[in-house]
């Protein structure tokens, strides 16, 4: 009517709010595809879903694994609750009778126990302190923004219900149907003197020119793909992260342990990747955060215990002659350490001294009559303290005393040796 006044309604989207979101999610997850899969197809199935490379979710996943342990049981959610392209429920849905799934309800209870015990070992335990509730939190806010702003891109087909499906209605001779006005409705066409109107048409006389060559293809110049600062902004905070854990280091903060330091920056390159994965950049860090991820694996299995930056990474020799030179701690980053004490003169003072080496063989060499308190440790390697020995990972430390060949009144030298890897000896010469 007119002069009536007509309001618009507002666009309808299912993404207003959070529990929209998450609502929405749980409806349009993404399904686990067939092809491109490398173990149950949850990396593809989430880059399928959102529009982005499969390789870095997988990457997203290493780095959340090494970072904290939870890509492993996000990985099995995914594989428990995310159904395959031809099923209708996710594994778990069909272990409860919700519809089918390729999953088979063994396999899914099989699945259901591993989650368990992973989430419990992600969060028991972890080398980076926090780590695990850190990864979570990354994850779950990473897949909340994709679908908050990809939601309504590439949303998988629903699957029709083998229980559902079309039944047969044909013209039978025992239905019950009078498919004849079914037919008459349908074809509105048809001479009821049963003939074809479009029999009466005639094929039109083949051509006696040929059909005129196709017009070659035009080339299209392949549209240039945007370049993204993503990855060079978070190349440069990986740098400054790893050289600001470093210097902590230098400085004595032992909180920035080498495994601290790597942890940190793979959490940069890992918030790199997710926000590479809006902005459609910064794939070179992949290249990145697979050696980090090696080194960070190599680092939470080999106990490098206290592994320091201080003290140079070449061999170094010491010898001091009087008591004064006796260094209170001897400190080396990497390489061979031996301090020989055999110079330091008879009837000395009592000395107690530090020998720490981060990566290396550490020797210690004491006169023959002193008389040793010994604290030996090697996190990695074989430890001779005198007429003791141990050998493999994380073994114990070897403590005593050893009085030389004269017994008990030479001079009394303390000795603390820890060594991060590498062998550790203390002798007498």
């Amino acid at each position: 009517m007119s002069g009536a006044s007509e309001t618009r309604a507002p666009k309808p989207s299912p993404l207003n709010g959070f529990e929209e979101t998450v609502k929405d999610f749980w409806v349009s997850r993404p399904r686990r595809p067939h092809a491109g899969r490398k173990i149950a197809g949850v990396a593809a199935a989430i880059g399928y879903r959102y529009g982005i490379d499969p390789v870095v979710v997988r990457i997203a996943l290493v780095v959340a694994t090494i970072f904290g342990g939870f890509g492993v049981p996000f990985y099995l959610l995914g594989w428990l609750f995310l159904p395959g392209e031809s099923d209708e429920v996710s594994g778990f849905e069909g272990l409860i009778g919700r519809g089918r799934s390729s999953v088979s309800p063994a396999f899914a209870v099989v699945l259901c126990v591993l989650t368990v015990v992973s989430i419990g070992g992600s969060f028991g335990g972890s080398w980076f302190d926090g780590g695990s509730l850190i990864s979570f939190a990354l994850i779950s806010i990473a897949l909340y923004l994709l679908h908050r702003n990809r939601g309504q891109e590439n949303r998988p087909a629903p699957v029709v219900s083998r229980a559902h499906s079309t039944a047969f209605t044909g013209n039978g001779a025992f239905t019950m149907t009078d498919t004849a006005t079914a037919a008459a409705e349908t074809k509105p066409g048809w001479d009821p003197l049963a003939a074809d109107p479009a029999g009466w048409d005639l094929p039109e006389p083949p051509s006696s020119q040929p059909p005129p060559p196709p017009a070659p293809p035009t080339y299209q110049r392949p549209e240039r793909r945007r370049n993204s600062k993503v990855g060079s902004v978070t190349f440069a905070l990986a740098v400054l992260t790893a050289g600001g854990g470093v210097l902590a280091n230098l400085n004595g903060a032992s909180w920035f342990s080498a495994q601290h330091v790597i942890g940190s920056v793979l959490a940069v390159v890992g918030i790199g990747l997710v926000v590479g994965a809006f902005a459609r950049g910064g794939r070179g860090l992949i290249g990145l955060a697979v050696p980090l991820a090696i080194a960070g694996m190599v680092l939470t299995t080999v106990p490098f215990e206290n592994f320091d930056f201080r003290g140079g990474a070449e061999d170094l020799r010491e010898t001091p002659h009087s008591v004064t030179d006796v260094q209170p701690l001897y400190q080396h980053a990497a390489g061979d350490l031996d301090v020989d004490l055999t110079e330091l003169p008879a009837g000395s003072s009592p000395i107690t001294t530090n020998v720490v080496n981060g990566a290396g063989n550490t020797t210690v060499t004491v006169p023959d009559t002193a008389d040793v308190t010994f604290d030996c440790h090697t996190g990695a390697g074989s430890t001779e303290c005198f007429d003791r020995s141990t050998d493999g990972i994380s073994q114990d430390a070897l403590t005593g005393t050893d009085y030389g060949t004269d017994g008990v009144g030479g001079q009394k030298i303390t000795l603390h040796v820890k060594n991060s890897v590498g062998n550790v000896e203390v002798r007498r010469g």
